[in-house]
């Protein structure tokens, strides 16, 4: 077997290769005695069927599955020697119909070869890696939205823009007053959240309310029509409320107020877990290092995007295998037509300089992927998920096993195999560089994301 390569330009080539019989011949043979082993043929035995016989009924599909297979693992066996850089995979220039009498045989592959890209990571270059200030304000917030999370529902006095409000909810005629009759929707225990209202209008009508008040308002509205919402509040089955626009009132009988959590070492050990803050001091530091870890992808966002912005420069226009490329998502993605390609091939191609830039890094320095580093990320999502759910001591067993599921489920797996490529390029890419920390305000950062994010336009 001989393969040979000939390049076309500096970033495609033809992979020859040359197959005698000698090459073939013996696995050939051996998967035809497979067949007639394991196969049932009328007339004969299993495993005692001539080699001819079998010949002339499977040799033709037998012999160019071989072929096929031996000049792929020739041409790629060709790559890996010869350490070649290459995008994607190599394509077969044509499908030829194998002649039975021929003893020898040529294929040919087409290869993008990785375009040769001059950018050296080291210290000389220096990247700025943005951090969001941590302010007052957003202390402020952060320690409402707990006390409101560990707070208590009680009895209150007004209604206010967390308060649920109970009373009889009774349907109005056109002029105002109180329906009456069969068909009249009466609700003598209702219950409504005019926080969750579609409409501010109806939610404000309720604002400022007292016990005994009555408040004339337009269920309808309150949801923009949705019925099973509409339903649930009326009490009554869907098609009672399938063009329900009447105005309706309700007299105001109880009123749940959020009563919001106190400082104090219970409400720490709720926060935080059991004795891990004493006092305000450290409750204030531990707030403001859980919003810098709440703010910390935002950092690692934007030095993605610098990163990908300034070696891409760096890096300049070099030349991509346009051609081949085309081939290649033409043969991976069957449902995608020539024509559409095309008339959207542009817009891919500063993608594309960026796969070919972040594939270099990726090769000059080693970077591999094991199932430890997607079980380290399975656990951060895992923790997330938790979090989400005001769950933030769940214990490290739980987590793993969590995690664990997330890793072996085949339709997340490829996506948590991107995000440890992006981690570990990216961290090659800080621990590479000097890094230039620059501490910022929210609105600040908001403004150096807008300019570095790729534009609309490109």
């Amino acid at each position: 077997m001989n393969v040979t390569l000939e390049k076309l330009d500096d970033v495609t080539a033809i992979l020859n290769v040359n197959i005698e019989e000698s090459d073939y011949k013996d696995k050939v043979n051996s998967d035809l005695k497979e067949i007639g082993r394991t196969h049932k043929i009328p007339g004969f035995r299993p495993g005692h069927v001539p080699v001819d016989q079998l010949r002339r009924r499977f040799g033709r599909q037998v012999k160019s599955e071989v072929l096929n297979h031996e000049a792929a693992e020739a041409a790629f066996k060709y790559i890996e020697d010869n350490k070649l850089e290459i995008l994607g995979q190599p394509l077969p220039v044509e499908v030829k119909e194998i002649n039975m009498d021929d003893k020898d045989y040529s294929f040919q592959f087409e290869i993008g070869l990785l375009p040769n890209i001059d950018i050296t990571l080291d210290k000389s270059e220096h990247l700025p890696f943005y951090t969001i200030k941590v302010s007052d304000d957003m202390l402020k917030e952060q320690d409402t939205q707990l006390r409101e999370r560990f707070g208590a529902q009680v009895p209150g006095e007004e209604v206010d823009a967390k308060a649920l409000v109970k009373g009889a909810i009774m349907e109005l005629n056109e002029d105002g007053t109180v329906k009456e009759g069969d068909d009249a929707i009466q609700v003598v225990d209702g219950i409504v959240g005019p926080m969750y209202f579609k409409s501010k209008e109806q939610t404000d009508l309720f604002m400022g309310k007292k016990l005994g008040d009555k408040v004339v308002f337009n269920p309808w509205k309150t949801c923009d029509g949705h019925i099973p919402e509409l339903a649930s509040m009326l009490h009554v089955d869907k098609d009672r409320v399938t063009d329900l626009h009447n105005d309706f009132q309700m007299v105001i009988s109880e009123i749940i107020v959020l009563k919001l959590a106190e400082h104090g070492q219970e409400f720490y050990d709720e926060v935080f877990g059991k004795d891990k803050i004493k006092d305000e001091k450290a409750y204030n530091d531990a707030l403001k290092q859980m919003i810098a870890q709440s703010l910390a992808p935002n950092s690692e966002t934007l030095f993605r995007l610098d990163a990908q912005n300034y070696f891409t420069k760096k890096a300049g226009e070099f030349e991509i295998p346009k051609g081949f490329l085309k081939k290649l998502m033409l043969a991976r993605n069957p449902e995608l037509t020539a024509e559409k390609l095309d008339a959207e091939f542009d817009s891919m191609i500063p993608a594309l300089r960026w796969q070919m830039i972040r594939d270099h890094i990726a090769r000059t320095h080693d970077m591999q992927i094991t199932e430890a580093d997607l079980l380290a990320i399975g656990k951060q999502i895992a923790a997330q998920q938790f979090a989400q759910y005001g769950m933030t001591n769940v214990d490290e067993d739980t987590i793993t096993n969590f995690a664990k599921n997330i890793v072996a489920d085949k339709n997340y797996r490829q996506r948590l195999i991107e995000q440890v490529s992006d981690q570990k390029l990216f961290n090659i890419i800080k621990a590479s560089v000097t890094l230039d920390m620059k501490e910022v305000s929210l609105d600040d950062f908001k403004k150096l994301v807008e300019e570095a994010a790729p534009s609309k336009e490109a």
